[in-house]
């Protein structure tokens, strides 16, 4: 089958995913997983979820441009695009991955601050007199 191209996108991270079957390669902004996260195991899993979930771990390649954000947010942003992605390839991995809310765009973000406070909620300290 062909290259699949999909989006994934958390907080302000945004990360472009191309799937096509092969023998389970994955490579993120140029790296392997591990050269990119180092050791960083439970940020790893996340990463790999859905392709465990769906048992897609050697039979398709995967590569990851990732953008904006820390490394965090960019590999749940990863995680959202290889889900998508995934789904593009083969429909039938929809039911298996909703369940697990991989497919969920993760909509939180940073409230933007307000004037006349420090942040975006913490004020200064109340005086009563």
């Amino acid at each position: 089958m062909a290259k699949v191209y999909a989006t994934g996108r958390r907080k302000t991270s945004i990360a472009k995913v191309w799937l096509e079957s092969g023998n389970g390669q994955l490579t993120i902004n140029g790296q392997t997983l591990d050269a990119w996260l180092g050791g960083h195991e439970s940020i790893k899993k996340r990463v790999m979820q859905p392709l465990n979930v769906a048992k897609q771990e050697t039979s398709v390649n995967i590569i990851v441009k990732t953008l904006g954000g820390g490394y965090s947010a960019q590999a749940d942003a990863a995680r959202h695009g290889i889900s998508r992605a995934l789904v593009a390839f083969d429909e039938q991995f929809r039911t298996i991955l909703k369940p697990y809310g991989l497919l969920t765009r993760d909509s939180r973000s940073v409230e933007r601050k307000k004037f006349g406070k420090k942040k975006a909620r913490k004020s200064s300290q109340f005086s009563k007199r």
